[in-house]
C-alpha cells in the first residue's frame, strides 16, 4: 500500500487539474534537520506502559525531505506533497515496558522506530493576491503511513497504522521587494480523538523571477488518543527548500 499511495495521489492531482497552456506547474524540495522535542507512546492505548522516546529512550537527530509537484490555475492551486520521516531511538529503563501485546523487561538495552510518512493532495484558493502579497486558504487530504517499532535483543514488536485525516491549509507569501520575502505554510486541524499540526515560517530569497530558496523553522505537533494508541509527538526541524516554476 505505501509503494502505491504516491501513483495514486498523482493521478488524483492530474484529475483535479486540466491541461492548460498558461497553467504553470511547480516543483517544491525540501530538506529538513530533524530534531524530536517529544516523544510519548502508550500500545494499546489504554493498558499499555506510557513511555517516553526522548526522555526514557534518545532520539537521534537525522535528515528528511519533502517533494512536492503543484499546479497555479489562476487563484485556485492544487499540489501533491510526499514528506517522509523516520526517527530511531535507543537506551534503556529502569522500568518493565507492555507494548501491543509483548513485555520488555527492566534494564534491557532497546530500539524503537517511529515512522510518519505523509502523503497529501492539497487544494488552494488566493484570497488575495497582490504584487507583494498571496494569502490563500483550502483543504488538504492527508494519508499517514505510521509505524512505531520497539526491539530489544529477542523480541521485536511493531505497530502499524495507516489511515485518512482531513486538514485545514493556509498559505501565506509576502515578498518584500523583489528579491526578499517571508513564507508561511500550515496544515492542521483538531478533534476529541487527538490533532495535527504542521506549520512552517522561513525567509526566502527571490534570485531570479520563477524560483525562490527558502531557509527557515517547521513544526510537527499532534497526536492520537483512543483506546487502540496513545501518541503525542513534537518534531522540531530547521529547513532548506527550493521552489521552481515551469
Amino acid at each position: 500500500m505505501m509503494f502505491r499511495l504516491p501513483s495514486l495521489l498523482l493521478l488524483l492531482l492530474l484529475a483535479a487539474t486540466p491541461v492548460l497552456a498558461d497553467s504553470p506547474w511547480t516543483l517544491d524540495f525540501e530538506a529538513d534537520m530533524v530534531n524530536a522535542e517529544s516523544n510519548d507512546v502508550a500500545i494499546p492505548g489504554n493498558t499499555g506502559t506510557r513511555f517516553s522516546l526522548t526522555d526514557d529512550l534518545k532520539t537521534d537527530e537525522d535528515v528528511a525531505f519533502r517533494l512536492r509537484l503543484g499546479r497555479d490555475l489562476g487563484r485556485h492551486h492544487v499540489s501533491l506533497l510526499y514528506a517522509p520521516l523516520q526517527l530511531h531511538s535507543k537506551g534503556s529503563v529502569d522500568f518493565g515496558i507492555d507494548f501491543n501485546g509483548d513485555y520488555f523487561a527492566p534494564e534491557t538495552d532497546l530500539k524503537a522506530v517511529y515512522q510518519f510518512n505523509s502523503y497529501r493532495l492539497t487544494w488552494r484558493y488566493d484570497l488575495a493576491n497582490t504584487q507583494s502579497v498571496d494569502f490563500g486558504l483550502g483543504l488538504t487530504a492527508k494519508v499517514r503511513d505510521a509505524y512505531i517499532e520497539l526491539s530489544d535483543e529477542t523480541t521485536t514488536s511493531r505497530k502499524d497504522n495507516l489511515g485518512f485525516v482531513p486538514l485545514i491549509h493556509l498559505r501565506l507569501d509576502w515578498r518584500w521587494g523583489k528579491k526578499l520575502g517571508f513564507l508561511l505554510e500550515a496544515d492542521g486541524a483538531a478533534a476529541k480523538q487527538g490533532r495535527a499540526e504542521d506549520v512552517m515560517a522561513a525567509l526566502t530569497l527571490r534570485p531570479w523571477s520563477t524560483g525562490s530558496f527558502r531557509l527557515g523553522y517547521r513544526i510537527l505537533e499532534g497526536g492520537v488518543d483512543v483506546d487502540e494508541v496513545y501518541n503525542f509527538a513534537l518534531i522540531s526541524s530547521i529547513v532548506f527548500g527550493w521552489n521552481q516554476r515551469f
